[in-house]
């Protein structure tokens, strides 16, 4: 069986390892703001909907799964955590997941803007 590599492009590339080794996994969602609310997809495949806990609390969005495979000994396990910067109204988040991806929309109060204070730069 071959492993998967990639062009030689990144500093592994010389040594002639295949650069999936080294992955971060940090490809696994797609974040954008799209009209009046965030949308975001997460990659989760082979996790049934009831393995899947999500969870809103305070501006963060928690994103936790976790599956057990008695036959083969295997555990899987997932977490991230994503923050958002603007408010977003609670009681319309909604989630759907499908073909082993999850989306979330995440909703702007009407009005809101980017919490925080604007820090002026210097030249």
């Amino acid at each position: 069986m071959a492993l998967p590599t990639r062009p030689n492009t990144s500093w592994t590339g010389s040594f002639d390892f295949p650069s999936r080794l080294f992955e971060t996994g940090r490809n696994d969602y797609q974040l954008y703001e799209e009209d009046d609310e965030f949308v975001l997809s997460v990659e989760l495949p082979g996790f049934d909907p009831a393995e899947i806990d999500l969870t809103w609390d305070d501006g963060i969005l928690n994103i936790a799964a976790e599956r057990h495979d008695e036959s083969r000994g295997e555990r899987r396990t997932y977490h991230r955590r994503f923050r958002f910067p603007k408010a977003v109204d609670s009681e319309e988040i909604d989630a759907q997941y499908e073909n082993g991806v999850l989306e979330v929309t995440l909703p702007h109060l009407t009005g809101a803007t980017a919490r925080g204070e604007e820090i002026p730069i210097e030249a």
